[in-house]
């Protein structure tokens, strides 16, 4: 179907890789507590949806942004279907703490940055593959809850004019392709807000993902679970995953026809 990414090469012959960044020990800032829980389980996971992961701890933002080109330009991604770019670390809201990171401003590595290194542009071997980011930080400080009581609906927005390009227009362009595409980015929490992690179970959120991924990836899309994930923290008002930046045009199965 043309609503659904192909997956062209049987699983004994494709090559998946996903990468997995994760910061635990700082030099300023308190260690992230349970993080190890996470990177096992999201570990077994993507090694059970048959991705060979390739890890890494405790990078500066100089680091993180050198282990991304790396892992770009690796030539398995020409004979792959996709890939999943794990990201765990102390966060803000301008993106995540890097080992040396003192606050807001230090050694920080923003998310516009993953985009960057994985576009079409900068990897051309995943171009028309999907690139499911999976971010767990905190994105500021605020709780993520708020009291509220009855109100009158919002107005409604005023709908946007369709873009069109002028008749008799034509360009020279051998191929064009979207710069940034094919992107399924879920956040642990929502903008300026934190994440919560226990320092024995691990991320709330990477729970969560584990568990809706292994009970539904046989047969749901990556948005469907997506929405299954934010749909198990509706008892948990302190943090909401939040999609954002998504830019798939089909919907990936990652086992279609099952």
């Amino acid at each position: 179907s043309s609503q659904i990414y192909p997956i062209h090469l049987p699983r004994e012959t494709r090559t998946r890789r996903a990468l997995l960044i994760c910061n635990i020990e700082f030099e300023h800032l308190s260690r992230r507590h349970g993080a190890e829980v996470d990177v096992e389980g999201m570990m077994k996971l993507l090694e059970g949806l048959g991705y060979v992961v390739d890890v890494h701890r405790n990078l500066t933002s100089q680091g993180m942004a050198t282990v991304m080109k790396d892992f770009a330009n690796r030539k398995e991604h020409w004979t792959s279907d996709s890939t999943f770019l794990v990201f765990m670390s102390h966060g803000v809201r301008a993106g995540l703490c890097g080992t040396k990171s003192k606050g807001e401003t230090t050694d920080i590595l923003s998310v516009d940055t993953i985009y960057e290194k994985f576009n079409n542009k900068c990897c051309r071997a995943l171009l028309g593959k999907p690139k499911v980011v999976i971010i767990q930080s905190c994105r500021g400080g605020k709780v993520g809850s708020v009291m509220v009581s009855d109100s009158a609906d919002p107005a409604m927005p005023t709908p946007s004019s369709a873009h069109a390009i002028p008749e008799g227009l034509e360009d020279d362009a051998i191929c064009e392709v979207h710069l940034e595409s094919d992107f399924g980015t879920l956040h642990s929490s929502t903008p300026d807000t934190v994440s919560w992690r226990s320092s024995v179970t691990g991320s709330l959120f990477i729970q969560h993902l584990i568990e809706q991924f292994r009970n539904h990836a046989c047969n749901s899309d990556l948005q469907e679970i997506f929405r299954k994930v934010q749909h198990s923290f509706g008892k948990f008002p302190r943090q909401l995953p939040s999609q954002e930046r998504t830019t798939m045009l089909r919907k990936f199965y990652l086992f279609p026809g099952h």
